[in-house]
């Protein structure tokens, strides 16, 4: 096992990931930029080391300044969490040639995985089902329009190596993919400086589902269920939850085996999440696979009673998985909502600032994942999301009351939130049924 990790992240994960370290003996170091010198995971870890002005090229995407810190501190190990650097195939290069092992997958498969058209033709290949589409990248519109025309309308026009919502458009009719693909195109070139992209049918009112699976370096691969993350405002998820209320058991068994199944296909080693669509008639299709921890990792843990980061470090210390698939079981039901500094009333608008009052909920079955303290400023250039609130109970109905109590007791003062929106969700007649689908904000709130 490692003696010392460096968490080359900030704000919740960061925290998170310190946390899992001390239960595992191990030392941290944080790495924080100038506007961080009082945030939590900068406090709490056993070194901390400044990397840079507030702007994230300049601190936590600066892979120079992160792996100097690493070397100098003597830190054996670094984990990426979600966002900046964690699916970023040159950083986990790049450790690996400092000799600092990288807590997630090779930098080979990072690469492969997160050229979504790569990964789609590899999947194909492996027998996984993917939403008839694009076999090869596409880079002009007019030849884009010629397959979207023969693949059938409505399209996705989507970035090849995109992420988060960037560089996605929808043209439900021929007159509208021209427009669209040039505004995904450009998107795309100024989110990721890259202009490749690729197109799949649109399917009508899907519900989108991913399974977590865990991979040792010696070929064992488990699935641990799924998570519906279909409720979305313009593709960034709002909440997740644990199992999906619209899969029977025997095709959660068929989803878990497949995502298996595509793991295997590619040699698979850490935490992973296979995202599919699952369409009305039950059919799912391969989306896209994340080389990386999820925000939403903890609806898994409450109903497996895994530690995801912990077996993360475990299996890039080069430890055999230390459960077998029959071990693995659901219990219960988890729902998870992001509760993010921004106005629902001025178009999702961040708004940073001073958390003046602070009260999170507790008690059974309720856990907090957050950065916050009162008194807290909220840096401006980071990700808006504050905290992470995740109930567990014996099925969904309890559970859906739990996190109405959760959130009713939930208090954030000094800047706005979307706490209110999530209260309404969870009260909401068609959410509470079960009847959701990736569109359920655009019908129900105009989001």
């Amino acid at each position: 096992m490692f003696q010392k990790l460096l968490i080359a992240n900030r704000g919740e994960i960061a925290v998170r990931i310190i946390r899992a370290c001390r239960e595992l003996g191990i030392k941290t170091v944080a790495v924080y930029s100038e506007a961080d010198a009082e945030a939590l995971h900068t406090q709490l870890a056993d070194e901390a080391i400044c990397i840079g002005p507030a702007r994230a090229e300049e601190s936590y995407l600066h892979m120079a300044r992160i792996l100097s810190a690493a070397v100098a501190s003597g830190a054996q190990a670094v984990h990426p969490g979600f966002g900046f650097l964690s699916e970023n195939s040159k950083f986990a290069q790049l450790c690996a040639q400092c000799g600092i092992a990288f807590v997630g997958p090779s930098a080979d498969l990072i690469a492969r995985m997160g050229d979504k058209a790569q990964a789609r033709q590899t999947m194909e290949e492996a027998g996984v089902p993917v939403v008839p589409g694009s076999r090869e990248p596409v880079y002009e519109a007019e030849e884009a329009k010629k397959i979207a025309d023969s693949i059938g309308y409505p399209v996705m026009i989507k970035a090849a190596l995109g992420g988060g919502g960037k560089g996605m458009r929808l043209a439900e009719k021929p007159e509208e993919f021209v427009g669209a693909f040039q505004t995904a195109q450009q998107e795309t070139m100024h989110a990721f400086g890259d202009a490749t992209m690729y197109l799949e049918k649109y399917i009508v009112e899907p519900r989108h589902v991913e399974f977590q699976i865990l991979a040792d370096k010696y070929g064992h691969v488990v699935q641990l269920g799924e998570r519906d993350c279909s409720i979305q405002r313009r593709h960034q998820k709002l909440l997740e939850e644990s199992p999906c209320s619209a899969i029977s058991q025997k095709l959660r068994e068929e989803m878990g085996h497949t995502a298996v199944r595509a793991a295997q296909a590619v040699g698979y080693e850490n935490a992973g999440t296979i995202e599919f669509l699952l369409d009305k008639r039950g059919s799912f299709y391969f989306m896209e696979m994340n080389t990386r921890i999820q925000v939403e990792h903890p609806v898994t843990e409450m109903v497996t009673g895994l530690d995801l980061v912990k077996e993360q470090i475990r299996i890039a210390a080069g430890e055999p998985l230390g459960i077998t698939q029959e071990e693995i079981h659901l219990r219960g039901h988890a729902i998870e909502c992001r509760i993010n500094a921004e106005d629902p009333e001025r178009q999702f608008m961040p708004c940073p600032g001073t958390i003046e009052t602070l009260h999170l909920p507790g008690g059974n079955g309720i856990r907090t994942d957050t950065a916050l303290f009162q008194g807290y400023t909220i840096p401006s250039s980071y990700d808006s999301m504050l905290v992470k609130l995740i109930v567990h109970d014996k099925d969904r109905e309890s559970a859906l009351r739990k996190m109405q109590s959760a959130l009713g007791e939930l208090v954030i003062e000094g800047v706005k939130t979307n706490l209110e929106l999530q209260y309404e969700i969870m009260q909401e007649a068609d959410f509470c049924g079960g009847n959701i689908n990736t569109h359920y904000m655009q019908e129900h709130y105009g989001l």
